[in-house]
């Protein structure tokens, strides 16, 4: 006898959410760089606090097992104000981001689960075993940027990005791409 369970996976504890339409301002494309200067220049320099902060937050979470709720909130805010700023310089959004990271307040964003226990061990070797994704995080980001230079092309000259050059991690992203690039066109909503 069989039965059918349904098995639903849980979450994972951090999510990008995308809302874009895919339209975009030839203009604010064609000059996305010097307009993302402002940006760029505030990113860094929370970079230095967020940096500090991840410091502390490691220390707190090795001795307690869960990490400080100021923290991890500072912390969540600062990831999802770089994703905010990446999204707008790889011209995956259109609009300009805000400098508060806030949730819900751009096309592109990032969910933070509040913080949960974890095991010290895993918490003491966390860079050691971050090494491997690091790597390829670095692989995947470089590809990005240079979709980037390939979508502010489109961008400039139709305004509109294809709905396959937006970044996702999969094993068909760059053959998707290809094949809406080669074969589809440009897509219309």
């Amino acid at each position: 006898m069989e039965t059918a369970a349904t098995a639903t996976s849980p979450q994972h504890p951090i999510r990008i959410v995308v809302n874009d339409d895919l339209q975009r301002t030839r203009l604010t494309v064609f000059f996305r760089l010097i307009l993302a200067i402002p940006l760029l220049l505030w990113a860094t320099l929370w970079s230095v606090i967020a940096f500090l902060a991840w410091i502390v937050s490691w220390f707190a979470t090795l001795f307690t097992a869960r990490a400080p709720d100021g923290l991890h909130t500072f912390l969540a805010t600062f990831l999802r104000f770089v994703t905010h700023v990446r999204a707008y310089v790889l011209l995956v959004a259109d609009p300009y981001p805000g400098f508060t990271g806030r949730l819900g307040s751009y096309p592109i964003d990032l969910e933070v689960e509040p913080p949960a226990t974890q095991n010290r061990w895993t918490v003491f070797f966390r860079i050691v075993l971050a090494i491997p994704a690091l790597f390829v995080t670095n692989i995947l980001s470089n590809l990005s940027q240079l979709l980037a230079i390939f979508s502010w092309f489109i961008a400039v000259s139709s305004c509109a990005l294809l709905r396959g050059l937006l970044p996702r991690l999969g094993p068909n992203t760059f053959s998707d791409a290809f094949d809406v690039v080669i074969r589809k066109g440009r897509i219309n909503r």
